[in-house]
């Protein structure tokens, strides 16, 4: 989880590209990401939700 100080939580490519990063150096050790949460001001986004992982 983290926010998005400019009050937009939408994705950028660099939060979805870190994101599948981190899901695969994790899934061969045993380790399921179950999302990944961005609050901005207005609200939150989650790419497991927007089906991005």
């Amino acid at each position: 989880m983290h926010n998005h100080p400019s009050g937009d939580p939408t994705p950028s490519r660099a939060d979805i590209d870190m994101t599948k990063m981190i899901v695969d150096t994790a899934k061969p050790l045993g380790i399921t990401v179950h999302d990944h949460i961005i609050i901005g001001r207005d609200g939150h986004a989650s790419l497991r939700g927007l089906r991005l992982i």
